[in-house]
C-alpha cells in the first residue's frame, strides 16, 4: 500500500521557512507584497484568490487583492499590469487565470515583469527555467518536485512519465525532472502506447485533467505517482487524474486530491513571492 505525500505537512514547512524569510526581510525595512489582479466574476477563481491571501497573512506578507470588472478591456488591465510593475513596494504581480474571452492571456502575462513574475509564466523566466539559470519557476512543477523529493527516493536517474504538456504543467514539470537527472518521457493526446510507457516508469506526474485517468494497470510496482489533477467524478466529488485506492495498491508513494499538489501549489507562491521581494531589495 502507498504511503501518501501529504500536501498539507509538506505544504505546512514550506510556508513556515517563507514566513521566517519574510520576518527576516521586515528586520530590515522590506515588507514582501504580492497584488493578485482577477477579471471578473468566475467563483473558482475567486476562491484561489481568497485562498492566495489567506496565505499571505499566514506567513506575514502583505497582499492586494485588485478586483476588476468583467468587461474591463485589455488595454486597461494592460495599464493596471503597468503601474503595479513601477511600484517599488509590490515585489509579485499574479493576474488570476482564466481570463474573460475578450482579452488575451498571452499579451497580459507578456505584459508582467520577469522580475515580479511568481507564478513563473513570463517567456523570460520559462527561457532562463529551460537553460537552467535562476528564475522564478512555475509553482505547481516546483511543488510536484519538493514533493518527489520528500520521499527520500533518488530523482536522478529515474524513468519518469509525465502525461500532459500543457504549458503550466506538463512541459515545466518535464524541464525540472530532466533538471533533477530523470529521464522523462512527455506524454500527450497523440502518444502511442501510453499504458505501457507509463507502466515501466519509476515516476508517474498525472496532470491531463481527465477523472481517473491513469489506472492500476498503466503503474507498475513500487512507482512514485504525483496526481496534480482536480476534477469532479460523476457523482460531483473532487478527485484527481488517478484512480486513486487501486493504483495506492501498487505505488509506492502517490499524492492525495484533495490534499495533495493544490495546496504545494500555493506554498511555492509564498515561496516566490519572498525571494522577489529579497532579489529586488538587492539582500
Amino acid at each position: 500500500m502507498a504511503e501518501l505525500i501529504s500536501g498539507k505537512t509538506l505544504a505546512a514547512k514550506l510556508k513556515a521557512e517563507a514566513a521566517a524569510e519574510a520576518a527576516e526581510l521586515r528586520e530590515k525595512g522590506v515588507h514582501a507584497r504580492l497584488a493578485v489582479v482577477i477579471v471578473g466574476e468566475n467563483p473558482a477563481s475567486r476562491t484561489y484568490v481568497a485562498g492566495k491571501a489567506k496565505d499571505c497573512a499566514e506567513c506575514g506578507l502583505l497582499s492586494d487583492v485588485i478586483a476588476l470588472p468583467e468587461e474591463t478591456t485589455e488595454a486597461a488591465l494592460l495599464e493596471k499590469i503597468a503601474a503595479l510593475n513601477a511600484d517599488k513596494t509590490v515585489h509579485g504581480v499574479l493576474v488570476q487565470l482564466p481570463l474573460p474571452g475578450h482579452i488575451r492571456e498571452k499579451r497580459v502575462i507578456d505584459a508582467i515583469s520577469p522580475d515580479k513574475d511568481v507564478d513563473g509564466f513570463t517567456p523570460v523566466n520559462v527561457g532562463r527555467m529551460v537553460i537552467g539559470e535562476e528564475c522564478f519557476l512555475p509553482c505547481t512543477p516546483a511543488g510536484c518536485i519538493e514533493m518527489l523529493k520528500s520521499t527520500g527516493v533518488p530523482i536522478a536517474g529515474k524513468d519518469a512519465v509525465v502525461i500532459g504538456r500543457s504549458n503550466i504543467v506538463g512541459k515545466p514539470a518535464a524541464l525540472l525532472l530532466t533538471a533533477n537527472n530523470a529521464t522523462v518521457t512527455l506524454c500527450h493526446s497523440k502518444t502511442r502506447d501510453l499504458k505501457a510507457k507509463c507502466a515501466a516508469a519509476d515516476i508517474i506526474v498525472a496532470a491531463i485533467g481527465k477523472a481517473g485517468f491513469v489506472t492500476a494497470d498503466m503503474v507498475k510496482e513500487g512507482a512514485v505517482v504525483i496526481d496534480v489533477g482536480i476534477n469532479r467524478n460523476a457523482e460531483g466529488k473532487l478527485c484527481g487524474d488517478v484512480d486513486f485506492a487501486p493504483v495506492a495498491e501498487k505505488a509506492a508513494y502517490i499524492t492525495p486530491v484533495p490534499g495533495g499538489v493544490g495546496l504545494m501549489t500555493r506554498a511555492m507562491l509564498m515561496k516566490n513571492t519572498v525571494k522577489a521581494a529579497r532579489l529586488q531589495s538587492g539582500l
